[in-house]
């Protein structure tokens, strides 16, 4: 989301929204910037905005199943696949806070229009990708561009709509659909895979993003933040580059091959790590003497929104690792088709939406903690469970069953994260702080794939080490004990969370009925 100004919050003149075209017919009596009535396309907007934002949501899981087939196809080694997945996410959460900016000062429409054209573009150079290297870099591209959408997209929504009881509807569209993004990402991908190929989970966005532009174009209207344009620029290069060097680090030090060993102990991965560290820190003194931050230190600082980011990233490297390895795991050892696979992670899709019912009841009348803590103890333990898989576990015992108690769990710890992101937050730091919650996500899911990618490849390459007698018989079982492997840290990181919420989270029930009253919109990721 986008540091909004308060007039573009609330409607006050100021906003640079558009004025309704006079005999719209519309019911609502809200008045926009300069007194004027709503616009009669705001609702063709949101359609064209909550397509986009499908693409968006859905490109970060729809290539989960189809990564067995690209690797096989452009030859890729196993501690480098998971850069189909974190090329995406890192550029995406990296670049998110940024784009928001962008979008504030250049104009929402123009950002939006500029990110789908480039976000078309990325997706059909992908499609098309010859080699290893090029399918990283236009899947890099793709979360660059998705990271102007994004922001853009969600401030759109906060500057048409100006009746509350319409703007909480559109809310509502936008976050249902990027609730269900991921499942409808996995089933897509399997059928495309299947049916078609791999490329065409990513080209498969060119011709969508392409027809929602000159939709757009046409029927959205344009808008600005006022004031004169500042962008930190030093911060956001430093934070993505450190970024980058840490997930390089952790795949400079998985095995290169199932007979190599791991880099651990090597100087070229040792000298990543402290790139890494280096660039980080540079990022926070910038921030701290920025008159314009990218991410106000005073936003994250604060206690509870601070545990509210850690406890995140902590989520997003479990799940997304969740569906790295579980997509390979069945694809791989269990010899499901890509389609078999898709519906196979439907119940985590059921079970996401039904918790997240049972959790928005429950919020105002329990609080964020005994929510989360619960959330992210079931969240670790459905890993635990799926840890205990084996070449030949059968769905019903192992898989489903760990999915329902993930899924539930997840839900519990979502939905009061994102009210804790914004609990007490001033008006002039709701934007970077509830779009700081998506890049946490984002980042947490690119550094755990990483990480837990080099322990499930490490672990792979010493079982096979420990029965060569075995010959090529042992690979099943050998692929089996790195996922498990994958699964354990995924477990030690969700109930690391779980203890950041105890220590560091505060807030209860009336809080949280006071941010309802609020009614600040949040992106959900």
């Amino acid at each position: 989301m986008t540091e909004n100004t308060p007039a573009d919050r609330v409607g006050e003149p100021g906003s640079g929204a558009a004025a309704a075209e006079p005999g719209s017919g519309s019911t609502s009596t809200a008045l926009g910037p300069d007194g004027q009535p709503p616009d009669p396309k705001r609702f063709r907007a949101l359609g064209i905005i909550a397509l986009a934002q499908l693409m968006i949501v859905l490109d970060a899981s729809i290539v989960n199943l189809a990564i067995p087939s690209a690797q096989q196809d452009l030859g890729i080694a196993s501690a480098d696949v998971q850069w189909i997945v974190t090329a995406y996410t890192i550029m995406f959460g990296s670049l998110l806070l940024l784009g928001g900016r962008i979008a504030d000062y250049q104009g929402r429409k123009r950002t939006f229009i500029v990110g789908l054209i480039g976000f078309a573009v990325a997706s059909l150079l992908g499609g098309l990708a010859p080699n290893a290297t090029l399918l990283f870099a236009a899947r890099g591209l793709q979360g660059a561009f998705a990271a102007l959408m994004a922001p853009a997209a969600l401030a759109l929504i906060t500057v048409t709509f100006h009746d509350p009881k319409e703007r909480a509807r559109a809310f509502g569209v936008f976050g249902a659909i990027s609730g269900g993004g991921a499942a409808i990402g996995l089933l897509l991908g399997g059928v495309l895979t299947e049916y078609l190929s791999w490329r065409w989970c990513l080209a498969v966005n060119t011709p969508i993003a392409i027809l929602a532009a000159l939709l757009a174009a046409r029927v959205v209207r344009e808008s600005k933040a006022d004031g004169h344009p500042t962008y930190d620029i030093p911060g956001a290069i430093t934070v993505t580059l450190g970024l980058i060097a840490l997930v390089y680090g952790f795949t400079k030090a998985a095995p290169s091959g199932l007979k190599d060993g791991s880099h651990w102990t090597e100087p070229s991965t040792f000298m990543w790590f402290v790139a890494a560290a280096v660039l980080l820190a540079a990022f926070v003194v910038i921030e701290g003497r920025s008159s314009h931050p990218l991410l106000p230190l005073r936003v994250p600082l604060e206690r509870n929104r601070g545990g509210a980011y850690i406890s995140s990233i902590m989520t997003g490297a479990g799940l997304f690792a969740m569906f790295l390895f579980l997509g390979l795991y069945m694809q791989i050892i269990l010899r499901y088709s890509p389609v078999q696979a898709g519906l196979a992670f439907l119940p985590f899709s059921v079970g996401i939406v039904l918790g997240a019912g049972i959790a928005s009841q429950l919020l105002p009348r329990v609080g964020p903690r005994p929510l989360m803590v619960p959330g992210l103890i079931m969240g670790s333990a459905g890993l635990l469970w799926l840890a205990q898989i084996e070449p030949d576990s059968n769905y019903f015992s192992h898989i489903l069953p760990s999915m329902v108690i993930m899924s539930v769990g997840m839900a519990f710890t979502f939905i009061p994260t994102a009210t804790v992101a914004l609990h007490g937050i001033e008006h002039r730091d709701a934007g970077v702080a509830s779009a700081t919650i998506n890049t946490s996500q984002q980042v947490g899911g690119s550094l755990g794939t990483a990480l837990m990618n080099t322990v499930a490849v490490t672990a792979t390459v010493a079982y096979l080490a420990a029965h060569q007698s075995d010959g090529e018989a042992a690979l099943p079982a050998a692929l089996t004990q790195g996922y498990v492997r994958g699964f354990y840290v995924g477990a030690a990181l969700l109930a690391a969370a779980a203890i950041v919420v105890l220590l560091l989270i505060r807030i209860g029930p009336s809080a949280v009925e006071d941010d309802e009253d609020e009614g600040t919109p949040i992106h959900f990721g």
